[in-house]
């Protein structure tokens, strides 16, 4: 068995259960489309296919800022002029909503007391991220934050672990990749010789080094009992 001394974490899917964002996404615009007299099912409706067109519409492998699709599909539900706290207001009904897969916290937390080193590798904004982190209490157990809008590309672009191998002077040979998304998560971390994790059938295929069910089974794969 390798001896491992860095964990690179994906968080959508691993860290955080994607039904909670979702959830938190229906509780902000059920709030504004009370307000303004909306139905909230078809607000929601709107909101939603426009926000997926504003990724839809990405050059790969460059990334694009969720807070700017935000921002279309909440205007678009207000003919270009939502509320002024339209984002305080999403923010606090993800924060509100979010919920952690089973054990990530816990093993986020026995990973950082034993020494391992951690770092965020996922698509997502910066202050998205540190919002989820937060949340769950768990960012301070992190000694970097590598996300898509800080490098400008999206996994499985070798950019996104570099610049997480780079920030911690990490030796990729003693590296593993945590993730949920094969030909994102497992393909990029092992073009560079980085070990994977698949979380989930959707992460399983012929690079990935090891399969687990539960995210507690990371312990005995770096060689910490639970």
């Amino acid at each position: 068995m390798r001896s491992y001394r860095t964990v690179f974490w994906d968080i959508g899917g691993v860290i955080v259960e994607l039904r909670s964002i979702r959830e938190g996404y229906a509780a902000f615009i059920e709030g504004i489309s009370a307000e303004a007299g909306l139905d909230s099912d078809v607000a929601l409706d709107r909101w939603t296919s426009t926000l997926g067109e504003h990724f839809k519409r990405r050059e790969k492998p460059r990334y694009r800022l969720a807070r700017d699709g935000y921002e279309k599909a909440t205007a678009e539900l207000f003919d270009q002029t939502p509320p002024t706290d339209w984002m305080d207001r999403l923010e606090a009904a993800v924060s509100a909503a979010v919920r952690p897969k089973p054990r990530a916290v816990e093993t986020i937390t026995r990973l950082s007391e034993t020494g391992v080193r951690q770092s965020i590798v996922s698509d997502i904004d910066t202050r998205e991220a540190h919002l989820i982190l937060d949340a769950f209490d768990v960012r301070e157990r992190f000694d970097h934050v590598t996300t898509s809008e800080a490098v400008g590309y999206t996994k499985p672009d070798e950019r996104m672990f570099r610049n997480a191998l780079d920030a911690l002077d990490a030796d990729p040979s003693a590296t593993l990749m945590i993730g949920d998304r094969y030909g994102h998560d497992i393909v990029g971390a092992a073009a560079l010789g980085i070990d994977t994790v698949g979380y989930g059938s959707d992460a399983t295929g012929p690079k990935t080094t090891y399969e687990i069910d539960g995210l507690d089974e990371l312990l005995g794969i770096v060689g910490i009992d639970g």
